[in-house]
């Protein structure tokens, strides 16, 4: 389908495709979808408006994924699921309730349910002490349910601890310490579990995040300050996780540390592929490949996508880029829509027709990201945006 140039006079679409991200802390990929078709069907009443939830693997994850399900059995395919809940350890080894995907023997975990940096007050935040345990108590709960295929969102995390915490509620044979002096910790977990893990398993890991494990671009350089790394503890932690994946690669005679990806959700990418060989996915190109998503680009007039933050960045694999890349393939016309946006030149050359910031200039943040304030700001954009 080539572009509308119509659309740009104000003339009717006949069908509009949303998929925006979420607004970090602030409104979920459904609502901020939502509040842009509610905007969209003032302006065009007879148009018919699709919003997709989406997720890059991040926060959003599951509730994108359950939507994917649902299209799939309105398509008539055999897609049977349910939601599963367990009891897991936060960062902090705290008690809180988790939820997983469960299709037959898949699996669909999104980490931060267990490990979210959102689980954790601004003050609690300490990713020295913070650990991924409750991504374990995830995985174990799937297992001794059947499930042997794994798709797991990384995002989102407040830990960085190179999925030790993790491997230690798992029963594997390769652990090893935290990277300190201290002798390797052992494991007490029953041998039947421990052949389900082992035998037969694969897992999936959906990121757009592709640090190495260590070093000036890794999991605690890069994304450690904004889990309350001062630092002195970057260079502590990046330190551990060396150490862990030095001492991993002589025990197994492989190192999965400078893999792109072995950075994301605080080492988690690593400890996927080196313990289990995880194959490591876009999580914006393989959600939007389960949501047939270039079926309904086809038959659409322009798509809207967007994020809480635009700028340069959001061309480094982000979902908007993505969705963006498929719509170009199509001759789709995509608009941007965000709560704030830098650089808007770079947006518009990489292919965007349009890129709108939904914020009055110098509207302090703590208003902006005041969930009725975004919800309103994105209407109110999607009904006076030129397109």
């Amino acid at each position: 389908m080539t572009p509308h140039a119509s659309l740009r006079k104000n003339i009717q679409p006949r069908r509009i495709l949303i998929a925006i991200d979420s607004f970090k802390g602030c409104l979920s990929s459904a609502e901020a979808g939502r509040a842009a078709a509610e905007g969209f069907h003032k302006r065009w009443p007879k148009a018919e408006v699709v919003c997709l939830p989406v997720s890059d693997g991040g926060e959003g994850w599951l509730e994108a994924y359950a939507f994917a399900f649902k299209r799939a059995m309105e398509k008539g395919l055999e897609t049977t699921w349910e939601w599963m809940s367990v009891a897991v350890n936060d960062p902090l080894l705290r008690p809180v309730w988790a939820k997983y995907l469960k299709a037959g023997d898949l699996a669909v975990l999104e980490v931060a349910e267990a490990c979210g940096l959102h689980l954790l007050k601004p003050e609690e935040r300490h990713p020295l002490l913070a650990s991924s345990r409750g991504v374990g108590d995830l995985l174990a709960d799937a297992i001794r349910h059947g499930c042997k295929r794994f798709i797991v969102g990384l995002g989102g995390s407040g830990i960085s601890d190179a999925g030790v915490g993790m491997i230690e509620t798992l029963p594997f044979p390769f652990l090893v310490g935290r990277g300190q002096e201290s002798s390797p910790s052992e494991m007490h977990t029953t041998p039947s579990l421990q052949g389900r893990v082992r035998g037969g398993s694969s897992f999936l890991i959906a990121t757009d995040v592709d640090n190495p494990l260590c070093g000036p671009d890794g999991a605690a350089a890069v994304f450690g300050p904004q889990k309350g790394a001062t630092p002195d503890m970057v260079l502590e932690l990046d330190r551990r996780a060396r150490a862990f994946a030095q001492e991993n690669a002589r025990r197994m005679g492989f190192d999965k540390s400078r893999e792109p990806g072995a950075g994301a959700a605080g080492g988690l990418g690593y400890a996927f592929m080196q313990f289990f060989g995880a194959e490591r996915r876009s999580g914006a190109e393989l959600l939007l490949e389960q949501l047939c998503f270039d079926e309904l680009v086809a038959d659409a007039d322009l798509i809207i996508t967007g994020e809480g933050h635009a700028d340069p960045q959001t061309l480094m694999g982000k979902l908007p880029a993505i969705v963006l890349r498929h719509a170009h393939r199509a001759g789709v016309p995509c608009h941007l829509l965000a709560g704030a946006v830098e650089d808007s030149e770079a947006l518009l050359a990489a292919g965007f027709s349009t890129v709108h910031g939904i914020n009055p200039p110098n509207m302090p943040l703590h208003e902006a990201m005041r969930p009725e304030v975004a919800r309103h700001h994105l209407a109110l954009t999607a009904y006076a945006a030129t397109l």
